[in-house]
């Protein structure tokens, strides 16, 4: 029987094509500095590499480990079937290119228990040593890259919009009606949204640090910003209260770039400052950003693909991109 000091804790992850970093992360959990009992529950979705293959082997080896099926691969939906297998009421989402820390879990579940908080998490750590996603990473974890988000950038503890990943009680989401499966991005911030409504207490601790591993590619990480975008524009249709200048700010130095570029090589150079103010901007605060010059130099090109990606993501938005 475990302590109750340490209550059993469900870990769920939604899987897709993550074979470079599955291993590391499962073994991450199952090496957790934690007396109680731990359950990892990965649902698989329909991957395109060897991901299923490198999860069979690790439940094989594990007991704790499950696995269940996501047939559509998407996330929410992974999400929802892996509380619904899950048989505690402890639930810690993780994603599968994330990693942990050996007290993650002590720590989350000793910061529930001190707040009474029904979601704690902490801070997504953007990190990576290899080329470009070095230099992506740094981008994802300064104010000028992401605005001032806590779960990016740090700050001190307290209550919070949201928060990265989260530990939750699963009590809390099924009474909120668990992840909204229409939303392919943002599902996180508009369940925690809906926690807060029916008066539960969303924390953020920045002594909870999750390892993300960002994107390795340009086109990746524009496809990646341009989503954050679309659903950041769904998530002010469907909850028109929850705006901000923050996710404004992309969209609005868009138009306001696109203007100035358009208006000062068609009428005068003039028109052409806001524009370069905007440069101006990202390349010293890349220098600023960047620890080696090949992150210098490359900064500036990363921060502006996250601005404008988003923007016209967020601008191009469709009413009908959420069904049903």
């Amino acid at each position: 029987m475990n302590d109750l000091s340490a209550p059993s804790v469900s870990v769920i992850l939604p899987i897709l094509n993550e074979e470079s970093d599955l291993e590391n992360c499962i073994t991450a959990i199952l090496q957790q500095d934690y007396d109680g009992e731990l359950e990892v529950i990965l649902a698989l979705g329909p991957s395109k590499d060897s991901t299923d293959l490198i999860a069979q082997k690790i439940a094989a080896k594990d007991k704790r480990v499950k696995l269940v099926k996501n047939p559509t691969g998407l996330t929410a939906a992974g999400l929802n079937l892996a509380i619904k297998a899950s048989s505690f009421e402890i639930i810690c989402r993780i994603d599968g290119h994330a990693e942990i820390s050996k007290t993650y879990i002590k720590s989350a579940v000793s910061i529930m228990k001190e707040t009474g908080a029904v979601n704690v998490g902490g801070i997504m750590f953007a990190d990576s040593d290899q080329g470009l996603q070095r230099t992506i990473a740094q981008a994802m974890r300064s104010k000028l890259g992401v605005g001032p988000s806590k779960f990016h950038t740090g700050g001190g503890a307290g209550e919070s919009e949201t928060v990265y990943l989260g530990t939750f009680k699963k009590s809390a989401i099924l009474a909120a009606g668990g992840f909204d499966e229409r939303f392919i991005r943002a599902q996180d911030w508009e369940l925690n949204y809906r926690i807060r409504k029916q008066g539960g207490l969303i924390w953020f601790d920045p002594r909870l640090v999750v390892t993300y591993r960002p994107r390795k590619t340009f086109s990746k990480l524009a496809r990646q910003y341009f989503q954050y975008g679309r659903w950041r524009r769904v998530i002010t249709r469907t909850h028109s209260n929850t705006s901000s200048f923050r996710y404004l700010a992309p969209p609005f130095a868009l138009v306001v770039n696109l203007f100035s570029l358009v208006s000062g090589v068609f009428v005068t150079p003039l028109l052409l400052l806001p524009l370069m103010v905007y440069i101006f901007t990202i390349v010293i605060g890349g220098f600023m950003i960047g620890r080696k010059i090949t992150d210098k130099l490359l900064m500036p090109l990363v921060l502006a693909t996250m601005h404008m990606s988003w923007g016209v993501g967020f601008i191009t938005s469709p009413k009908n991109l959420l069904k049903g």
